[in-house]
């Protein structure tokens, strides 16, 4: 029998339920649609399982003349979507994907998807939280959009591991009353670490949302927050800079982001011979997928490890990305020095922060001994913006922890900050530079995690995240 997203039988998902025990998890209310919003098609009955985006062309990448003509942000297609943690503990929220036109680094059109989520029911004036997955992947089926779906291959197999712990970050801003948009913002192509391209893709991604009827939001009125670490740092960071420019009509009250990828090329040469190698070798990988110059340059001068290398990291999530070769010898697998090439130096330049002074307030937090990440860049990034009279940041330093740990151990302190930004609490002007020992040590933070484990436990038994608020 074969089963359509549009005429899928109900009978079927209630079966599905009834035979796994799961609660049903019903459509969201239906808000008016604008005459030329797309037809928003009904979620897979479960078990069906949804379909990784490189087996799902039509929705991840459509015909070019079904957008190319379209303003950035503007919706192509919209399905309705059942999310799990770790695939299979459902999430009781409303959600969607959204396929909407968004724009590559060289100005041209391109196709992007996002997931958009909020919690059950209306509530006016509801904010949005843009909150961008650290997915540092080379693999289409590692994108946020797919991983998150209810019945998608786990985590735990596919190695997107980043993708199931940082969606819990989501769900604590979930739980506060707020709308979600996840944008997968590395692009049709998988780009991990282009910076100007998944700033742009974030931003249509938060136009996508406040243009979509279901999600009930205010338009560009809505008050919008920025969040992401590490690889999602890079997508957030890009988005802060190129806002003023690129999407001047969005109300984006605040951005927070940590554990900052400033200057690929600083990481590229801290993580030589380091416990990094692997996971930063594929973030020079993606970036050459959107600048085709730095790719040609690798395939020219790789010897034949590196050629091995590059073959065996065109298809991975994160976690074996960084499994695959660390402490290798990067720069041993290729004939020239790349920091020393016109064409590779210029692509390197291109993706580093610092081309603007973002126009909303900022919250930036960095491990001091990040062995991931180097701190300076993101120093001398803090001291770039400085140099404005109007830039509003605050910087957290913070000397106990290292990469992996203080996501977690920030995120609260990041949440916190981003509802004093939607409450409209005033923001001190200037930069500010806070060293701590650890930011764990702030105990206005613990609730935060507290309540997420429990609005996620609720979750996993038919309760819904975050409605009424």
């Amino acid at each position: 029998m074969v089963i359509s997203r549009k005429h899928a039988p109900k009978l079927l998902a209630a079966l599905a339920v009834v035979a796994v025990g799961l609660p049903f998890l019903p459509a969201s209310a239906a808000a008016e649609p604008a005459p030329d919003d797309p037809v928003v098609q009904p979620a897979l009955p479960f078990p069906l399982p949804p379909l990784p985006p490189g087996f799902d062309p039509a929705f991840y990448r459509p015909p070019a003349q079904t957008y190319t003509d379209l303003p950035p942000g503007q919706i192509i297609a919209a399905r309705q979507v059942n999310l799990a943690n770790l695939s299979l503990l459902p999430v009781n929220v409303d959600a969607w994907q959204l396929s909407y036109r968004s724009t590559n680094s060289r100005g041209e059109a391109i196709p992007a998807v996002a997931t958009v989520i909020k919690p059950r029911g209306y509530v006016a004036d509801r904010p949005l939280f843009s909150y961008q997955i650290a997915e540092d992947s080379t693999g289409n089926y590692c994108m946020p959009s797919y991983q998150l779906q209810m019945g998608s291959v786990p985590a735990t197999l596919t190695g997107s591991t980043l993708v199931a712990a940082q969606f819990l970050e989501v769900q604590a801003a979930l739980a506060q009353g707020w709308a979600a948009v996840i944008p997968d913002h590395q692009g049709p192509d998988s780009a991990y670490a282009a910076g100007p391209l998944a700033g742009r893709i974030t931003l249509d991604g938060i136009r996508a949302a406040e243009n979509f009827a279901p999600m009930q939001l205010s338009g560009t009125g809505t008050r919008v927050g920025m969040m992401g670490y590490s690889g999602g740092a890079i997508a957030t960071g890009w988005a802060a800079e190129l806002k003023r420019d690129y999407a001047p009509e969005l109300n984006v009250v605040g951005t927070a982001e940590g554990g900052i990828p400033a200057d690929l090329s600083a990481a590229l040469r801290m993580a030589n011979g380091n416990l990094s190698a692997g996971l930063i070798f594929a973030g020079a990988l993606g970036v050459s997928r959107e600048y085709p110059e730095l790719r040609k340059f690798l395939d020219e001068n790789a010897n034949g490890l590196g050629k091995l290398m590059i073959a065996g990291k065109e298809q991975l999530c994160a976690s074996y990305q960084a499994a695959l070769f660390p402490f290798a010898d990067n720069l041993g697998m290729l004939a020239k020095n790349p920091f020393t090439d016109p064409a590779v130096a210029d692509v390197l330049h291109k993706t580093k922060l610092g081309k603007a002074v973002p126009d909303m307030p900022m919250l930036m937090y960095q491990a001091n001994a990040d062995w991931l990440i180097p701190v300076g860049p993101v120093n001398e990034l803090v001291g770039t913006y400085a140099e404005d009279p109007g830039a509003r940041v605050e910087y957290i330093r913070d000397h106990f922890s290292e990469h992996l740990t203080l996501d977690p151990i920030a995120a609260p302190r990041a949440l916190l900050w981003l509802k004093d930004r939607f409450a409209g609490a005033p923001v001190a002007g200037g930069v500010t530079i806070t060293d701590v020992g650890s930011m764990t040590l702030d105990p206005a933070t613990w609730q935060v995690w507290s309540d997420t484990v429990g609005a996620v436990l609720a979750a996993a038994f038919g309760q819904p995240i975050g409605s009424g608020r």
